[in-house]
């Protein structure tokens, strides 16, 4: 259901984020379909073959490949797949804690996008992420900003008049990634922010 709503969104569709204590946002995806400010500061840092988590419609995958970098994305909306593989790039539709290609030899992997809040559970994809990478391997996650709460929401997507299942998603502070990063298995910590973005680089 998730998925549905989701790709209604990419279709132009207008789709509301519902939290548990009764705040509702435009999801607003089709931000996702085009380059966004601050992207080639991602980019910029990928020089190996690099696993977009939660890739999307696939901008940073394709971008990627045009660039002459390995790169796949995973999502788990066939549409999301289908529109990076009709621009050019290489997705799967699968979930980051199914097994994957490549495990443990990706030289990057991207959580773009907030993409660190997948499961509701930073620490726990943050030590998925780190069998995923190779040895000496990088996390290029995009934080909250500084002075920014770091928590786990209960939301549901909503569209004129349907509502889908609540599931969590979580929202990581850059002033918190250090710490987190260091439990995860992840000791050394880069951070900055560009174009209004906040991003941190774990390795």
């Amino acid at each position: 259901m998730i998925g549905a709503f989701y790709e209604d969104c990419l279709k132009g569709g207008d789709v509301e984020i519902e939290y548990s204590d009764g705040l509702i946002r435009p999801l607003s995806a089709e931000r996702w379909l085009r380059y966004n400010e601050g992207d080639e500061h991602i980019l910029a840092r990928c020089g190996g073959p690099t696993l977009d988590v939660g890739s999307g419609p696939g901008r940073l995958t394709v971008a990627l490949t045009r660039m002459g970098i390995p790169a796949m994305g995973i999502d788990i909306a066939p549409l999301a797949v289908e529109l990076t593989r009709r621009a050019g790039g290489l997705a799967l539709r699968t979930c980051v804690f199914e097994p994957l290609p490549g495990t443990g030899r990706w030289a990057e992997a991207l959580l773009a996008d907030g993409n660190i809040g997948i499961g509701g559970d930073p620490a726990a994809l943050l030590r998925r992420m780190r069998e995923l990478v190779r040895p000496g391997g990088t996390v290029i996650a995009e934080l909250s900003p500084p002075r920014s709460q770091s928590k786990v929401q209960t939301v549901r997507l909503r569209q004129a008049g349907r509502t889908g299942d609540w599931f969590t998603w979580a929202t990581v502070s850059i002033d918190d990634i250090a710490t987190l990063a260091g439990r995860s298995g992840f000791p050394t910590v880069e951070r900055w922010n560009a174009a209004g973005r906040w991003f941190a680089s774990l390795s």
